[in-house]
């Protein structure tokens, strides 16, 4: 049995810390991971029911010509894109607790409203609106979770609510199939009974998060106060080096021994201002010309596109590309649940290896050639059965590198602003991607889709070329650091310091931290 209390008190500090982290770790995952997957689940249902509809009937009801269905999708990038850098920076003013229950909430009630609409215009409108509000969501999402857990515990947490995404794929189509039997009452078709009731459960999980959601450690309920001492206090020394500042400098070679390390730890609150936590930094300009010029957002910002090519068109279109298999109706909507379920299993245990083996590019490398492999079987196949075998071979490659590219940058990205911007500005690259994604499977490519599986390929070729260039980039500085070749670092923000141009921390910048593969 788990020893609490002042019976902890009896052990050595080894022992000790291995039981209090076994028991902060616990309870935040079980308060805070449930409603994040909550909301997740939600997004991705919002996400996929419009091709839900699609083949219930909304194309024929909007009287939709041409590509004017893929014209709507695009549309809903505009916002979606240009929404997340400045609700990134919104975050800690305005409390992830808050912001995240807000905006999901805000596109329950639009989408619940799409039920209503009758015309093109109302649909691009609503699509729109649909951006706006669930732009800052995912970015919002991995922020707040980094600034909860330890580098190395986060893709096991971002892996946990995105296997929830591949879930609502599967209960998206079960969901749909279901509501459409709805067609007819109180004189509304069953598509658009699809968004109401969607719309409607929504808006309720976003209520459910908001109380269930901390603001963040220091004031976590769900904690006794020992227990958030001691999670901000392994919070602390986990960020030691890149919290440092230049008012008091402690200098340490690359090589510090850990014991060094702890000593100066143990000094936090007593050395002055030497020690910046997240909490305290101020926004500033400089922070976010960091993350806009550091080179590791735009290689993983450009791959996470390419996979979002592959991701986006497969949500978008599994319905529809079942369909073209020679299913119909009821049973296209059941068909597309299958190919999810070998997606769910692989994300969390390849994230539960990422995390032990401190990996993110290489599961990537490992991961995307599943996917690669499914649409080459996807483009030759000459029988239904054989596409539709390839599609599950394309959810299985794709959906465990989402978790592992979203931690890339949070791993890699030290000081709060420079964060913030690295994950939402990755976001953005990687959204640009649906812009692709809704116009690669065209109606007049069924069944074979032999064109839209050709550029997707590609896509995914290229998003595997740019991880690897990540990887050798990240093992190229590290093996610098290591060398004491990154030394200089010290001198140049001491220099930005004393000139004034910067209070935040030396971050990632310090020449002890290692960046992640």
């Amino acid at each position: 049995m788990e020893k609490r209390g002042s019976d902890i008190q009896s052990y050595d500090d080894t022992t000790r810390n291995r039981i209090m982290t076994k028991r902060v770790l616990w309870k935040m995952d079980l308060h805070v991971l449930p409603a994040l997957a909550l909301l997740w689940l939600a997004n991705f249902l919002d996400r996929t029911n419009v091709g839900n509809a699609a083949i219930a009937g909304l194309t024929k009801d909007l009287k939709l010509t041409g590509h004017q269905f893929n014209t709507a999708l695009a549309v809903f990038y505009v916002t979606y894109i240009v929404s997340e850098l400045p609700s990134n920076w919104l975050l800690k003013r305005v409390h992830a607790n808050r912001w995240l229950p807000f905006l999901v909430g805000a596109w329950g009630i639009v989408t619940t409203l799409s039920g209503l609409m009758h015309t093109f215009g109302g649909l691009v409108a609503v699509r729109i609106f649909l951006g706006m509000c669930e732009g800052g969501i995912l970015p919002g999402m991995v922020l707040y979770l980094s600034t909860m857990y330890k580098r190395h515990e986060l893709q096991l947490r971002v892996g946990i609510f995105y296997a929830s995404a591949s879930i609502s794929g599967a209960f998206g189509g079960l969901l749909a199939f279901g509501i459409t039997k709805m067609n007819g009452i109180a004189g509304l078709a069953g598509w658009r009974w699809i968004f109401i009731l969607e719309g409607i459960g929504t808006v309720v999980v976003a209520c459910i998060a908001a109380i269930l959601l901390p603001e963040g450690i220091s004031t976590a309920s769900f904690l006794t106060q020992e227990e958030r001492e001691f999670a901000l206090q392994r919070l602390r020394v986990s960020n030691y080096d890149t919290s440092r500042t230049a008012d008091v400098v402690v200098r340490s070679a690359a090589g510090d021994s850990a014991d060094l390390k702890e000593e100066h730890v143990q000094q936090i609150g007593t050395i002055g201002n030497s020690v910046l936590t997240e909490e305290e930094e101020v926004f500033e300009w400089g922070e976010v010309i960091r993350g806009l010029t550091d080179i590791q957002t735009w290689l993983t910002g450009f791959a996470y596109a390419s996979i979002i090519v592959s991701l986006y068109s497969f949500s978008l279109f599994l319905p529809t590309i079942v369909a073209g298999l020679g299913f119909s109706g009821g049973q296209a909507q059941l068909h597309t649940v299958p190919p999810y379920v070998p997606a769910v299993v692989l994300t969390v245990v390849v994230a539960l290896l990422a995390d032990k083996l401190q990996w993110r590019g290489p599961f990537i490398l490992i991961c995307l050639p599943l996917s690669i492999i499914g649409y080459a079987i996807a483009i030759v196949a000459k029988t239904n059965t054989a596409r539709y075998a390839a599609v599950f071979l394309i959810a299985a490659g794709v959906y465990p590198c989402g978790p592992c590219i979203l931690t890339i940058l949070p791993n890699n990205s030290s000081g709060h602003y420079k964060k913030a911007t690295t994950t939402a500005l990755q976001l953005m690259l990687g959204n640009c991607g649906g812009f692709v994604a809704t116009f690669i499977y065209t109606p007049d490519q069924a069944p074979q889709y032999r064109r839209g599986h050709s550029i997707t390929i590609g896509f995914v070729c290229l998003a595997w070329v740019l991880i690897a260039c990540n990887v050798l980039y990240c093992l190229w500085e590290n093996k610098a650091r290591r060398e004491g070749r990154r030394e200089a670092n010290w001198q140049e923000y001491e220099r930005l310091w004393e000139s004034g141009k910067t209070r935040a921390p030396i971050g990632d910048r310090s020449p002890a931290f290692r960046f992640t593969l």
